[in-house]
Order: C-alpha cells, then structure tokens, then sequence
C-alpha cells in the first residue's frame, strides 16, 4: 500500500458484505510470493471474527479454484462485551512493566466484602450484596474504559451537580467512591490492576512501540468499532504507520455534512467549560459510535477512503443509499417526502409478521429450511432474543439441521449446571418436595446404579409427596418412606432412602451454620454432586465449564474469606453461573448460524434474517446504571446508555446489507400484544406504499402447515361411552352417586376406568386434606373417650398434627381455626350427654339390586328414643336443601340406608334425623367456627324435603342410577346434568372445551325460541 500524508483509514459499504470484501482487497494488496499473507497481521474485534475472516479466505480461494493457503496473523482486541481478553500480539511478555490484572472473579468477591465494611449494618444481605457488587464492578469498568479518574468523582463538574440530585443519588454516589477507594488501596496492596486499566496500558504501550520504532511489516485493523479511547488512540497509530490501516464497517460517507453535523458533537465539546455529549446529541443514531470514535482518534470524515472491494454475492449499491436514508436524524428526515423512488428501494428485504413467538421460530426455520435447498447459500438468524434463538434451533431439528448458535447456553440451563443449582436449593430449602423431586429424577443422578430401580423408588416417593409440604428436613421425609415401605412391604426403598439420606445428611451439615465461608460450601456441593452422579458429572463440555467455574470461585472465596449464609447460596451462584457461556465442542451446520448482535457483527450470508424486531427486544430498552445518576456521568463524559440503541440500530444497518433479508416480528408475545421495533417501523415508513409488496404472507402459512393436520378434524362429541355389562359391574360409594347422576362421564372414569387425579406437588391445603386431618383428630378422639370420658381434643389435635408432618407455616396458619372448630365439636357434645356416639369413621356395606353400596360414616349417635342420627362433618360450607330435594348430595341419606339395613357392625335402628356438623366459620358459634345445619324441612322452614321422604327417595334416586347404568345399558354422558355443581377432575380427559359451546348451542337456541 502506498504511503501518503494523514491516517489511512477506509471503510467498506454495508452492502458489500464486510468480511468477503476485505478479504477481496487483502489478497492483491498484501500477498508475496511463497509467503502468501504471512507477514500481514488483523487486529480484529473479537475470536468470532477470527472464524469469520478465516471462512471468508477460504471462500475466496476456493471461488479461485486455488490450493493452499497461508493465513494472515489475527490478533484480538478483545471485546469487553463477551468477557474476552487480548491477544497475545497486543499483551506481549516484553510488557513486564504492566502490572497483573486481579482476575474479576476475585474482585468481584472482594468487592462484596468491601461494600460490606463501607455500608455497615445497611448493607443488602448474601445474594444481593454480591449482585450490588457485582453492578459496582460494571460501573468502576465503564469508567475505567473511558478513562475517568476515581479524583473525577469528586471534582468540581460533579460537585456541582451534587446538590440537585435526590437523596437516593447522593447516597449512592458516596457508597460508590467509598468502595473504590478502599478497592484501590487493595489494588496498591497486591500490586495489581484492573483488567480494564492493565486493557488500557496496554494499548498505551502498544502505541508508544509502533511510534518510536515503525513496524514494516503490514498491519491492518478491521471491523473494531469500540470508541474508547484509548483504543481509538491505538488505531489512530495503526492508521499512521506505513503498512497501516484501519478499515470501519459501514461508515456512511455519503452522507450530507449538515446531517453529519446534525448527530451531535459525539465527544468534541463545543465550547469550554460544555460537556462533551449534548443532551441534543442523536445517540441513538447508528452512525454516532462511528462519528465519536472518529472524533477520538482525530480523524475528519472527509479523511475517510471507499474500500472499493466487494464481496462474492453483495447486494446492489442502491442498497446502501436506502439503508443511508433509512436513518437520517429527526429534522433530516424529512426529505423522506421528496425522496426519489431509487433512494428508497429496498430490494431483496421482506418484512415477516407472525401472531406469536412460536409461530415466528416456525416460520424462521421455514426460511432456513427452505434456503438450504439451493447449494452454498448460508444462512444467518440474527436476535437479540435467547428464547426465540432457542425456539429456532428447537423447530430446526425436525429436519436434522444443527444450527450453529453462537451464544451457547447459560450453564444454568445444562444439565450440570442445574444439578449443582438444585441441591443449593434442596439445602437453603431444607429438602423442600419440588427441588428434592427435580434433583432426584435429573438424568445425571443414580450413577453406578439400576437407573429403572432409582426412577421407580422416586416415583414413590413422588406420589406420596402430592400433598401439602411436610415439615422441613429429612426425618418427616424418612417417616414417609417408612410409610410407604410398610404399606407395600419393600424394604429396597428404604436401602435406597438411605443412601440417599447419608449423602443428604452430609449436604445439610454444611449449611447448618448461619453463616458458613463460601469455599467450604462449594466445596460440599461440587462433592455431593459427585456422590450422586459420579464422574459423569464433569464428563461433557457443560460439565467442564462447571469444574472451571467451581474451582474458581472456590480458590477465591477462600482467598478472599467470603462468607455467605446458605440460604443465599442458590441466588448466588445462579447470578454467575447465569453469565457462563457453554457451547458445544462441534460446530453446527456448517450453512445454518444464528448470532446475537455482538456476535453478528463483521458476519454475512446471502440470506439475513433478522429476528424479534418488536421493542423492548430489538432495540432492548437501556438499562441505566444503578450507581451513578446520568447527570453525573454526562458530566464526566461519559458515553449515555441510549448510546447502545444507536449500536443495535448499526448491527441492523450492517444486516441490512445482505443480499437477502427478512426482518420479522410477533404480533404478540407473552406479556400482551407487542409494538414494532423503532427500526422496522422506520423501514416501513421508507417504503411508504411499496411496504404491501415486500411483506412475505406466504412463509408464515408454511409455517403453519408444518404442524396442519392434512384434512380438517371433526368437531369432538361429548363423550358418551358404553362400556360392556362386565365393565359396569362396580360397587357404588356413597360419595359417588351424585356423580353418577349428574356426570355419569366422571363416575366411569373414576369408578370403571380407575383413574384418579394426582394433587399438585406443594399444594396448598386441600378441603379433602383438611377434612382427611379433621376426621383423624376426631377418630381419636372418640376412641380415646371410651377409655377416658374427660379425654380432650387439643392434644390429640397436635399429635396428629405432627404425624401429619405438617409444615410449621402451615400449621401456624391453619392450627388456630382447626382447634377453635374442634373446640366447638368437644362442647356441643358435651352439651348433649343424652345423645351417644356408637360409630366413629366406621365403614360399612350393603346390597342394593344385587349391587354393593359401600362408604364410611363419619358418625352415628343413638338418640334417647333409640333412633339414629346420621352426622356429616364438612370442613366447609354443606349441601344446600335446594340440591338434595333435586337428589344431588344424597350422601346422608345412602348412609342411613346402609345403618337401617345393618350394614355397619354394632349398630342397629332407624335414622331418623340428619345432620351436617359444619366446621366453618359462624357467627352463632361461641368459638366462632361450628354449627349444625340439616338438608331436610325442619321446623319452621318452608323448602326442603320432609324428613320421612329422605329414606324413601333416596333409594328412589338409586335404584334409578343402578337400573340406567349398573345393570342398564345407558351410556355415561359427560355433564348430563347442568344443574350438577360436581368436581371437574376429568374436564381435560372428556375435552369439554372443545364440545361444550357446541353442545350448549342448540339448547340456548331452543331457548330463545320459546
């Protein structure tokens, strides 16, 4: 290359394609003879810009039909986005008067500790401490890269500012620079630095060698757009050296001066004493970043050369005149109106709109699909959405393509990853069901044994933990499987429980402390994990990221003597874990790629799309610092978090280059309807009546006639199944009649097909577990008055309680009412001494139309004429007389059918009187919970049934039931009463919301006629 006066500085149209067209240029200009493009080095922005450039060559000579190939040097600046360090060009070992950087795990521990010392007993406490420290480190980087002094903070710009800001500012303003400070005194300590300063001397030194002694050798920086700087005063250098040159991406030079003017003054202040970014400055703009480094390295626009290169399959030059238009500032906009129709011409870009998120990964992987079928094209998903990234790779796997993601998963999301989150959860929640169950049953756990055998035994203990939570710790847990293993006499159970229990035993004793150090708890987790999962833990690539991640945080922790309580350990380690990246170690297809916006920068593919372009998403709203307050680091000059808009709108800008690009959105996304992207919005604004014509309908109706059944479903009927006489034969529970007559449908799947709802897991308390405890207190109750008269129910109430293994909120909560209710049972029974109880919970049977009656009764009373009374306890509010004179909730009367006919063992009478002890809340009751309600015509009521027409009309009601459908042949419809007010644990299995409308329909029709 040429010498010639002033900084060489090129830049390379969007719509050339950046890596294919500096390549192109590379080659002719820098390859010798026999040495090929060895002695040129790239300074390049990150590693994925490596791989980049290194395909681009390939492509290139491959296009020539030529052979080998020597690669030029390629060192990393290093993108402080993606965590990634210098290369070794730029951090040589001569540097040995730079000293060490402190790794940022370490600080950001230290940090912690210090934020502990500064703020005293305000401090936040384990997690939120380390995360306020972690948001201090951000801060003390973002300063350090724009190279603001720590003295800075208290000079005269921000004391002036002082006194306008509110309270919360000031605060933490001075919680800031009291941390740093005392930060940089331990810096002077160890003798360190910051890994952003040790960036910045390094870039210092690498400037001071090129100018005092020039390289000859050739040296080109490309696609670095970072406006630090200090790393614009090192491109300035490579600019000026002889072989020097720096090459920007998508730098508009067709741009009209005055609109150049009109972005700000991007780090130039204009006057003395003014701030070097306006507050009328057009940060958002996608060419500001480039007008401030620019600006920083002391170069004028006009210095700036075309890179007349381009790549294989760029796209027309007008692209670039309309991507240029596309984001002119506010007041330059508006020659939008005037703007001829070859300014605005946007060929080869599609606009893609779908109704949801899933619908959209759908129709992206149709257009990757699709493109794959002509040979050589690439591909490129461009979001700054992980879940639709995900969802896209999900719904390319149906065809067997592996697209090459970029971005990895968090290792929260790995299989190691979790395992080590869940047994800090099963820890700080002292064996909770939900993360006991998850850990239990994860794939990695059970080495070295009967996987099935392991599966089976969590299964049990799975159902038998489908309640409300039991107590904490392990000994509820042991009660339960002790439970289990008596019921079913399997004592392999409780080896396995054992096992289990020894290496939980050993995880708890380590979190027993109210605060313990947090390398000694890493250290239990990494080896507990081990005991459950064996060497398989650390086998796979998620696994090795863990043993990096572990064997760090524990070498400084212990350094550093952080200690932390373990309830926050969970928090903790899921807040870092969550910024560990774990990528495969395969690359994907080779055509098929998706990038996040970091990662897509200096990429290019013939089709581009451009994906989650709602706002909120793209461009994702700033998040501003938590520490210092935007005036201040306006005044220092520091760069505004809407200056990050202003990069994804330049990310879009590059992506619009492609040949082929499709922009999509979702009309809706989890939260509600979601609003267009500011970016796709300006698109559509540009292309003013020619929108219509670049809106691709037709790839979304693929999308969804990938999953379309070929022929339209039939409209599902209301169930009505008719099983065989030899079905029907089952006995009928006292509780099971109203289902049988009101939604035959729920008795056959109960009754005949023996399917029984699972409750949840953790589930709040039930009326069936309220009324399962409440019946247990008074079974023992009763029985403990035939031995002792003066027996009392509060200390069988906690007794069972306990064996219940409860947990304490639970019974905290539910405790006071249970025994104000148990209260007012003890004392209306002893109110009534005349009136005795001869069966408590007892079962009993009958014979009905040769068809057995079964159920339990919850107590009988022999009245002083020597009649029966039959009582119902109801934990909430009983049966309305309405329903029972309807013949819904006949269960009193079933019961006393079955004492008339002797079917309970020792009692013998005729029921005369029926009654509902209510354990609810009444205002008649002394204790305020309790009374007695009747479903029949009593005394002075005017509805209802009278009581000699119970009996009879209850076995009216089921003898109809068991002719229809015991011995009958009726089918068992689903909900055939409406008046039915049942339980719907079988909604889903009869699939009622796909008949109910439809059968509802000609009824109200009906209606309305009359």
């Amino acid at each position: 290359m040429p010498e010639r006066p002033g900084p060489t500085v090129y830049s390379i149209a969007a719509h050339r394609g950046f890596a294919d067209a500096l390549v192109a240029g590379l080659v002719p200009r820098y390859e010798e003879p026999g040495l090929g493009l060895a002695r040129l080095t790239l300074l390049l922005p990150s590693r994925r810009s490596q791989r980049v450039l290194t395909e681009a060559f390939t492509r290139l000579y491959g296009a020539q039909g030529r052979g080998g190939l020597l690669l030029p040097r390629m060192a990393v600046v290093g993108d402080l986005d993606l965590d990634e360090t210098l290369g070794s060009l730029l951090d040589p070992l001569g540097a040995a008067d730079i000293p060490p950087a402190v790794d940022p795990m370490r600080r950001w521990l230290m940090l912690a500790d210090l934020l502990a010392e500064e703020m005293g007993r305000n401090a936040p406490e384990g997690a939120a401490r380390l995360r306020m420290a972690r948001q201090i480190g951000q801060t003390m980087d973002r300063l350090l890269v724009e190279e603001i002094a720590p003295n800075d903070l208290v000079g005269p710009l921000v004391l002036d500012l002082l006194g306008n800001l509110s309270t919360h500012w000031q605060r933490s303003l001075r919680t800031f620079i009291g941390v740093q400070d005392r930060w940089l005194a331990q810096l002077r300590q160890w003798g360190m630095v910051d890994a952003a300063q040790r960036r910045n001397l390094l870039f210092a030194h690498a400037v001071r060698c090129w100018r005092e002694r020039p390289t000859d050798r050739p040296l080109v920086a490309a696609g670095v757009t970072s406006a630090a700087p200090a790393l614009a005063r090192m491109l300035r250098a490579v600019a000026d050296l002889p072989q020097g040159a720096v090459i920007l991406p998508d730098l508009d030079l067709a741009l009209r001066p005055e609109v150049w003017d009109e972005l700000g003054c991007a780090g130039c202040a204009p006057g003395e004493g003014e701030h070097v970014f306006a507050r009328g400055d057009a940060v958002t703009h996608p060419q500001y970043h480039l007008k401030l480094l620019l600006n920083r390295m002391g170069v004028a626009r006009e210095e700036v050369r075309q890179w007349h290169r381009r790549g294989v399959r760029a796209a027309p030059p007008e692209r670039t005149q309309a991507i240029s238009a596309l984001f002119l500032p506010p007041v330059a906009s508006r020659i939008w109106v005037d703007l001829p129709a070859g300014k605005r011409r946007l060929a080869g870009v599609r606009t893609m709109q779908t109704a949801n998120p899933d619908a959209e990964a759908q129709a992206i992987a149709v257009l990757a699909r699709e493109a794959l079928e002509e040979p050589e094209k690439r591909v490129a998903i461009i979001t700054p959405d992980r879940s639709l990234a995900r969802r896209v790779v999900q719904h390319l796997r149906r065809w067997n393509i592996t697209a090459d993601d970029s971005a990895g998963q968090p290792l929260t999301h790995t299989a190691a990853g979790r395992l080590f989150l869940l047994l800090a959860r099963v820890a700080s929640d002292q064996a909770a069901p939900v993360p006991l169950l998850a850990l239990l049953q994860h794939p990695l756990v059970g080495a070295g044994t009967d996987r099935r055998q392991w599966l089976a035994f969590t299964r049990e203990l799975d159902l038998a933990l489908r309640k409300p939570r039991p107590a904490p710790g392990l000994p509820p847990l042991r009660r339960i499987v002790e439970q289990l293993t008596r019921l079913e006499d399997h004592s392999a159970m409780l080896d396995w429980w054992g096992a289990v229990e020894n290496r939980l035993n050993a995880l708890f004793a380590c979190a027993c402390e109210e605060e313990a150090p947090l390398a000694d708890q890493v250290d239990c987790l990494a080896r507990i994990a081990e005991a459950f999962c064996g060497l398989d833990l650390w086998a796979r690539e998620d696994g090795r990221a863990l043993s990096t991640f572990v064997e760090a945080l524990r070498e400084h922790a212990r350094a550093a003597g952080t200690r932390l309580a373990p309830r926050h350990l969970a928090s903790a380690l899921r807040d870092e874990m969550e910024c560990i990246a774990v990528r495969p170690p395969y690359l994907g297809h080779t055509r098929v790629a998706i990038y996040g916006l970091i990662e897509a920068r200096m990429t290019r593919a013939d089709l581009v799309i451009c994906g989650g372009l709602n706002e909120g998403t793209w461009a994702s709203p700033a998040a501003r610092d938590a520490l210092l307050a935007p005036a201040v680091l306006r005044a220092l000059g520091v760069p505004g978090v809407d200056h990050r808009i202003g990069l994804s709108a330049h990310d879009l800008a590059g992506a619009l280059g492609a040949r082929e690009v499709v922009l999509s959105r979702a009309r809706r996304d989890a939260s509600g309807p979601a609003i267009p992207s500011r970016f796709l919005l300006r698109v559509q604004a540009l292309l003013g009546e020619q929108a219509e014509a670049h809106i691709d309908a037709r790839t979304p109706l693929l999308g969804e006639a990938v999953d379309a059944p070929r022929a339209s479903p039939k409209p599902y009927p209301r169930p009505a199944p008719r099983p065989t006489a030899q079905q029907r034969g089952v006995a009928i529970a006292v509780t099971a009649l109203d289902r049988l007559r009101g939604d035959p449908y729920q008795f056959y799947a109960g009754a005949i097909l023996g399917l029984r709802p699972l409750d949840r897991m953790d589930a709040e308390p039930s009326p069936a577990w309220q009324g399962e405890l409440a019946h247990k207190i008074l079974e023992r109750w009763h029985a403990a008055r035939k031995s002792d008269p003066a027996a009392r129910l509060r200390p069988i109430a906690s007794c069972v309680l306990e064996e219940m293994n409860a947990h304490p909120v639970m019974r905290g909560l539910w405790r006071p009412r249970l025994l104000a209710a148990l209260d007012w049972v003890e004392s209306s029974i002893a109110a009534e001494p005349q009136r005795t109880p001869i069966a408590v919970e007892q079962r009993g049977k009958m014979r009905h139309l040769d068809v057995q009656i079964h159920g339990r009764a919850d107590r009988i009373d022999r009245m002083p004429d020597g009649t029966l009374a039959v009582v119902d306890y109801k934990t909430g509010r009983p049966p309305s007389r309405q329903m029972v004179a309807k013949g819904f909730a006949l269960q009193l009367g079933l019961i006393g059918l079955i004492a008339r006919s002797g079917g309970f063992d020792g009692v013998q009478g005729e029921p005369e009187c029926f009654e509902y002890w209510s354990l609810a809340r009444s205002e008649k009751s002394r204790t305020g919970f309790g009374f007695v309600d009747t479903p029949l015509k009593i005394g002075s009521r005017k509805t209802g049934l009278e009581p000699e027409q119970f009996l009879p009309l209850t076995e009216q009601y089921l003898a109809d039931a068991i002719t229809r459908w015991i011995k009958g042949d009726e089918p068992f419809t689903a909900r055939l009463e409406p008046d039915y007010q049942g339980y719907n644990d079988y909604d889903q299995l009869m699939r009622l919301d796909e008949w109910q409308a439809i059968a509802e329909a000609p009824s109200a029709a009906g209606e309305a006629a009359a």
